[in-house]
């Protein structure tokens, strides 16, 4: 179903008549760079989302790994190892197009998220993608993000989703597996029982 064009939203002046002001910490809380706090929030998480786009399509991205993954090079910039994954390369097409790039960070029990905006480069020096080595392999490249903007954000939406609690996840069988998603949308190219089988062995041995 379409929206109805008479309450569609085609100019930011609206806003002010649907939604108050931002509230005075939330514009204050934004930084243009790192600090102590920043890092250790960083650091803390294993998990972040990577936005992307190329001007005409957008990619978000989860990017894991075991905490402090993300290394912090300085107030203005960060370094993400670009492991082992299918080969789509969806994000970093995106970033050689154009730089700029948004992070979601995640930290498991922990509500509230941190966000960082900025511009990013990839580089395939063995000085950065040696920083990373995990079991003697190494990342094929770099994201070296520049930091423009930096900020803690609310709880709102992961208190909302209830997101850490264990009594929320989801009940065997009540999402469709990998492999019957990956069969129906392959058009039957691999078969649904295969692809389970070998995601349980297949994956934690080739994480890097």
């Amino acid at each position: 179903m379409d929206p109805n064009p008479a309450y569609l939203i085609t100019d930011p002046g609206e806003f002010s008549g649907l939604y108050g002001p931002a509230l005075e910490r939330s514009v204050r809380k934004q930084m243009d760079h790192l600090d102590d706090l920043s890092r250790a929030f960083i650091a803390a998480s294993p998990l972040l989302v990577l936005a992307t786009s190329d001007g005409f399509s957008f990619d978000a991205s989860p990017r894991g790994d075991a905490p402090g993954f993300v290394h912090v090079a300085g107030d203005h910039t960060l370094l993400i190892p670009d492991r082992r994954g299918n080969n789509r390369l969806d994000s970093l097409r995106n970033i050689v197009v154009n730089p700029r790039v948004g992070l979601l960070f995640l930290v498991p029990g922990v509500r509230e998220t941190f966000r960082v905006n900025g511009e990013a480069v990839l580089s395939r020096d063995l000085a950065l993608t040696a920083q990373f080595s995990v079991q003697g392999k190494l990342p094929t490249t770099v994201i070296v993000v520049k930091v423009k903007e930096a900020y803690i954000h609310c709880s709102r939406a992961l208190v909302r989703a209830d997101l850490w609690n264990p009594a929320k996840y989801a009940a065997a069988g009540a999402v469709p597996t990998f492999g019957t998603i990956m069969e129906a949308h392959t058009c039957g190219m691999v078969k649904a029982q295969q692809v389970d089988e070998e995601a349980v062995t297949r994956v934690p041995a080739t994480l890097y």
